[in-house]
């Protein structure tokens, strides 16, 4: 259960980071709401999947699902570039990602 909960923390990462770029420095309401809400929530399930997970592997877990989904939303919604480096710059730290659950079982 607590890499469920892990899983999803690191998906509401990338909504609410996605949110305060919506925001537009906080000066956007809804925007703004959803992402203090969405911080709580991943913040909250974090800190279960932490009862039981490792803090090192939690953590890295949590902020790589955040890090590489933010960067595909970005390409996907925002029209960021999808340069060659930054691809593989995230498939790196997808494979940290992969290295530190195996390390975890």
């Amino acid at each position: 259960m607590a890499w469920v909960c892990l899983i999803f923390a690191g998906l509401l990462e990338v909504v609410w980071a996605f949110s305060m770029k919506q925001s537009e420095g906080m000066t956007k309401l809804g925007p703004t709401i959803v992402t203090l809400v969405m911080v709580i929530a991943s913040f909250a399930l974090l800190s279960f999947s932490m009862k039981s997970l490792p803090l090192g592997t939690a953590y890295t877990i949590w902020t790589g699902i955040g890090a590489v989904g933010a960067f595909a939303v970005g390409i996907m919604l925002l029209g960021e570039p999808a340069s060659l480096m930054r691809v593989v710059a995230a498939i790196l730290i997808i494979s940290g990602l992969v290295m530190m659950k195996l390390a975890s079982v």
